[in-house]
């Protein structure tokens, strides 16, 4: 019994560090032929490659309590450089001036439709009326405080030239940036996010699009049952049933949108414990026809989810049996000594964490040529964030397990940062 508990003990800091290791090389190795293969030609976000015809194209944008940034958002909308686009407004009960601003824009932004719904349905609602309502077949989706970039259409209509291919999740960049938080998750976007999408984009299936810049193919929604009104992560849930439905989904880094993100540790540790909680229940959901089967071709990324889980829980168990070990408290006799950083691969995982963030800050220097100056906040990701991921997935856990999910999930006003 003693020689099984010192083994398990030992196998669990082993994978605290060897899973992030493992896969920063997979996600590395999948960017570097992302690049090769997809990006390196198209390296210019203003120069989109031309088509002989253009497709009409649907921008659905939900709102909720936007006053503070509507005027913002569809002023960009109004420079987008494409030729057949129309524009549709879904106000969710807003509880503020919301909508006399959207009838306001409407008088003067021809494209733009506007639909006001009585009473705070959520966010999945919202674009499930805007796509049922939409006159085109290509539908591109923007959260109610971004602005998107005048060529990401063209860039959209690009890669939707693919008869295969479902939908695309494009390239969020944050705005944002005085506080601490702000820089921190700049260097969280630029040294794994996109990364991330990259490699997964070369392996064939994406874990989710970005529900702040996403587009997909009415078909493809349709196949899918289109958003569930119950979900909490609307973006992860549709990524994994339109590619149960037989779709594609890719990364398109030149469709890019700039985005307001969290800059108070309240709001952050919300937005961040919403998006584990979601991944689980997509993990419960989806367990029957991934194990079966069914899709084999997910099945790797959702074991590499579930694997993410357990990780969150051993290195909280790491974690603290090293400050127990540090105020020398043994809870068991024959525990083995565990140190907060093992040695020799505590200073191995850094190395490589630091060559893939390398690797992360060049694959998107141009977007923003300055964005080596963020290597310090890069830094910091690791102790930051991989804290905050394992924390909230393990209080994510047990209330995606536990909660009820029998009603319909609204929304709240998201923190946009400092005022």
């Amino acid at each position: 019994m003693g020689s099984g508990v010192a083994w398990y003990f030992e196998a669990i800091p082993v994978f605290c560090f060897g899973y992030p290791f493992v896969m920063s090389f997979y996600w590395m190795i999948g960017g570097i032929l992302f690049w090769l293969g997809a990006e390196r030609h198209y390296n210019r976000v203003s120069e989109p490659p031309e088509l002989a015809t253009l497709p009409p194209i649907s921008v659905i944008v939900p709102c909720y309590n936007e006053a503070g940034t509507a005027l913002e958002t569809f002023g960009a909308l109004t420079a987008i450089d494409y030729p057949h686009f129309e524009v549709i407004a879904v106000n969710d009960g807003s509880r503020d001036n919301t909508a006399e601003i959207l009838d306001g824009l409407a008088q003067s932004m021809p494209r733009l439709r506007v639909v006001h719904l009585a009473m705070n349905q959520g966010k999945a609602t919202a674009m499930n009326v805007g796509g049922l309502l939409a006159q085109h077949e290509l539908l591109v989706l923007i959260d109610g405080d971004a602005l998107l970039d005048p060529y990401a259409l063209r860039w959209v209509a690009w890669h939707f030239r693919h008869p295969l291919l479902g939908g695309l999740t494009g390239n969020p960049r944050i705005r944002n940036r005085t506080s601490l938080l702000g820089r921190l998750q700049v260097g969280e976007f630029s040294s794994i996010i996109g990364l991330i999408k990259r490699a997964q984009s070369t392996y064939a299936r994406m874990y989710t699009v970005s529900g702040v810049i996403c587009a997909f193919r009415k078909r493809a929604l349709q196949d899918a049952g289109w958003w569930s009104p119950r979900t909490l992560t609307d973006d992860v849930d549709i990524t994994w049933r339109v590619q149960i439905a037989g779709w594609r989904i890719t990364y398109a880094p030149n469709v890019i949108v700039w985005i307001l993100m969290p800059e108070t540790l309240r709001g952050l540790w919300h937005q961040r414990l919403r998006w584990a909680e979601g991944g689980i229940h997509m993990l419960i959901d989806n367990a029957r026809p991934i194990l079966s089967g069914s899709r084999p071709s997910l099945l790797p990324i959702y074991v590499n989810a579930v694997l993410a889980i357990l990780w969150a829980y051993c290195i909280i168990l790491t974690t603290g049996m090293g400050m127990l070990h540090a105020m020398h408290v043994r809870l068991l006799t024959q525990m083995p000594t565990m140190s907060l950083i093992p040695s020799w691969y505590g200073l191995t995982l850094c190395t490589v964490y630091l060559l893939q963030a390398s690797l992360s800050l060049w694959l998107e220097k141009r977007f923003e040529p300055h964005r080596l100056s963020s290597l310090f906040w890069v830094i910091w990701y690791p102790i930051a964030f991989w804290m905050l991921s394992a924390a909230t997935a393990a209080v994510a856990l047990p209330r995606a397990v536990f909660r009820s999910r029998s009603g319909r999930t609204t929304w709240v006003s998201p923190d946009r940062g400092l005022k």
